[in-house]
């Protein structure tokens, strides 16, 4: 166990016995965030995405109880969250909507689950578009379910994990993020067909190369932003598309001549999204076969035609995003640099030689200083694996 995590559980030992008296019988769960290294806005279109876990993780310390109640507490936020499994309902801006959404959805599938108490701890940046959300929601499933004695599968628990989002949370995201979070493997991406879940891991060679988040830290909250109309477009799209290729089921199904050819039937920015989507779908798949040849030039090379897609064609970026991608390609050493997630504010993340690492630090947050008038956060991230248990040794009383 890294001296890092140990500390953290030290402390949350600490705020436990604080809250609920004794730390006797506490199990801890953790669940990882994640970072896109390419493919956005195609797993609510049923296409391709390539993943990975990262080591910032949200981590639930939790001990059962013999009653229905469920009691949690959060470093990060000061409310505490208090409710019954028999009568779950949401409260407005509340982060205890996300575990309270698991319970819910757990229960209605036929899990009955135990009351338990816990205390939560995220180093994942809130709003900062690398799943801090999904990451929740599977720590609170890898809680309920441990602790309720219930053996559930990591697909079917992403899968609840997300109907918990849609339900609770009112944002109709696709599975990519709750998947990685519950599967991901160290040292490896996880190409996803978001249509049929098949999947494969895909080895990301980072040998004198370092992958590097910077966060603009503009926040978004994806129920309230663009993302929700981009998904409403695509679906406008697809109606359209169908009336000349039939056949088709999702943008998915569509090739860029298809979507070139059909560009006189739809409303111009419908048609950029559509061209949005089976572009990325086309880039991820030529990104695996990169990967696969360690060709990784190449791979920086469609990070880049990635980020120009989601700003140009789906206009899921932002000004802040663009000064930081712009000013890390101006750098030598950097393969590619992108936004990551949903946009609209957020992260990029960039693939970047390890000898340029501290002059890409050093330009990149000088450009954004003189653009926006503050710093950039960095985040050096490295591939971790999925959610599970984390063995305790607690110190004595």
């Amino acid at each position: 166990m890294g001296s890092s995590i140990q500390k953290r559980l030290t402390v949350l030992l600490e705020h436990f016995w604080t809250y609920f008296g004794s730390t006797e019988g506490v199990r801890v769960f953790q669940a990882p965030g994640r970072v896109n290294l390419i493919g956005d806005h195609t797993d609510y279109n049923l296409g391709f995405v390539l993943p990975v876990a990262i080591n910032r993780q949200v981590i639930a310390m939790a001990r059962a109880r013999n009653d229905r109640l469920v009691r949690l507490r959060s470093r990060q936020f000061q409310e505490p969250v208090e409710f019954s499994l028999d009568g779950i309902t949401a409260e407005k801006g509340s982060w205890g909507n996300y575990p309270k959404g698991v319970a819910r959805v757990m229960e209605q599938a036929g899990h009955r689950l135990r009351g338990l108490e816990a205390v939560l701890d995220s180093t994942i940046p809130p709003g900062a578009g690398l799943s801090s959300s999904a990451a929740l929601e599977l720590a609170s499933a890898m809680m309920f379910t441990s602790l309720s004695g219930i053996d559930l599968d990591r697909v079917e628990m992403a899968k609840l994990c997300r109907r918990a989002e849609h339900e609770f949370a009112g944002v109709e995201c696709g599975i990519m993020d709750q998947l990685v979070s519950a599967l991901g493997e160290e040292g490896n991406a996880l190409f996803l067909d978001c249509r049929d879940l098949s999947r494969r891991m895909i080895p990301v060679p980072l040998r004198e190369r370092k992958l590097i988040v910077a966060d603009t830290k503009v926040k978004r909250s994806l129920a309230s932003s663009e993302y929700n109309r981009r998904k409403s477009e695509c679906t406008d799209g697809l109606r359209i598309l169908k009336q000349k290729l039939p056949d088709i089921e999702s943008l998915r199904d569509v090739v860029l001549k298809q979507v070139e050819e059909c560009k006189g039937a739809l409303p111009v920015n419908i048609w950029k999204r559509c061209l949005h989507v089976v572009s990325e779908n086309r880039r991820v798949e030529k990104a695996v076969k990169a990967l696969e040849r360690r060709e990784m030039n190449e791979f920086g090379n469609l990070m880049r035609g990635s980020h120009y897609s989601l700003k140009e064609l789906y206009q899921a970026s932002s000004r802040e995003l663009d000064i930081l991608v712009q000013a890390a390609h101006r750098i030598p050493g950097v393969l590619g640099s992108r936004m990551t997630g949903a946009g609209f504010g957020g992260c990029t993340v960039t693939l970047v030689n390890e000898h340029a690492v501290a002059k890409f630090r050093d330009d990149v947050a000088r450009a954004y200083r003189n653009a926006v008038g503050t710093d950039p956060d960095f985040y050096d991230v490295t591939i971790s694996g999925g959610a599970g248990e984390i063995p305790l040794e607690k110190p004595e009383n």
